[in-house]
């Protein structure tokens, strides 16, 4: 029987772990973070379905002081699958037929973190799950296989990354029988495709109204519930903006008026960079015609 060591968190690592028990995999060790009390937790907990497995859970400070407990483990391959903190190279080693890695992108696109959140804020219409070979940098490693999925013109990153969720399980299922079998050498990336995107904060939703109307559209989107959101400020309060829409930049568009402009209350629409948008959702100001939308707190 095939024995592994598996890194996971969130609710892609849940997905993967269900293929891995389903296939009858031996799992002596599963590490997973303990949840942040200052993050949303609006995703499956690794930790709850590992231990109604009877699977020993393990949330360590400090990866570097497991090598003697995962050499002891004896796996045959170690998975990571959303786990968050890269994997030192000397752990990766200990497994004879590899270490994998299931990325949120379709690589060597949109390497890092927060992949699906830059995609929807960068206006893509497609990506997707890569599982690939682990290697002392993060998400480099030969790609064993890819699932993409859709981006519609109007999706949130929730709604992108509950796509993502059972996509990473199919291509798991399809690609665990080479894995096992030794023949999962993989293609190397090509390097001159490569992007690479560093974590996202709250601070990283603030609205700069000079921007194309797709371009605010997108950020909001990007960073809507369960993610911080995107804001702004108005007469020195701070105003959520949860859902926009794109409506025709010549229709409703006062040339005159300055970029974040609040040109109608009913329906919401405020001067942007190169037209309008309208504001379907938001909370926290009183918003009236007139009133200017900024970037910082007067």
């Amino acid at each position: 029987m095939t024995k592994a060591v598996v890194f996971a968190y969130s609710s892609v690592g849940v997905e993967c772990l269900k293929v891995l028990l389903k296939h009858g995999i031996n799992i002596p060790l599963v590490y997973t973070h303990k949840d942040d009390p200052n993050e949303q937790q609006w995703f499956d907990s690794v930790c709850s379905l590992a231990k109604s497995s009877g699977l020993e859970v393990i949330t360590p400070d400090d990866l570097a002081s497991e090598y003697g407990r995962i050499t002891a483990a004896k796996p045959d391959v170690i998975f990571s699958f959303y786990y968050r903190s890269l994997i030192p190279m000397k752990l990766l080693d200990i497994a004879p037929l590899g270490a994998f890695n299931m990325h949120g992108s379709l690589l060597p696109k949109y390497r890092g973190r927060a992949c699906v959140n830059w995609a929807v804020l960068n206006g893509e219409t497609r990506t997707g799950v890569t599982l690939h070979h682990m290697t002392a940098r993060a998400d480099r490693g030969n790609i064993v296989g890819q699932k993409s999925v859709a981006i519609g013109p109007d999706e949130t990153s929730h709604e992108v990354f509950m796509k993502i969720i059972p996509a990473a399980g199919r291509l798991l299922e399809e690609c665990l029988d080479a894995i096992i079998a030794g023949k999962a050498q993989g293609t190397p990336q090509d390097e001159s495709q490569a992007t690479l995107f560093g974590r996202r904060t709250p601070k990283d939703g603030l609205i700069n109204w000079s921007w194309p109307s797709k371009r605010v559209h997108d950020l909001v989107r990007a960073v809507a519930f369960p993610f911080p959101g995107a804001f702004t400020f108005a007469g020195g309060k701070k105003l959520m903006i949860w859902k926009t829409r794109l409506t025709d930049t010549q229709t409703h568009a006062n040339p005159d008026a300055m970029p974040g402009t609040v040109l109608s209350p009913d329906p919401l629409t405020v001067k942007t960079g190169d037209g309008v948008i309208e504001v379907l959702s938001c909370e926290g100001v009183d918003v009236k015609t007139g009133m200017h939308f900024t970037s910082e707190a007067e």
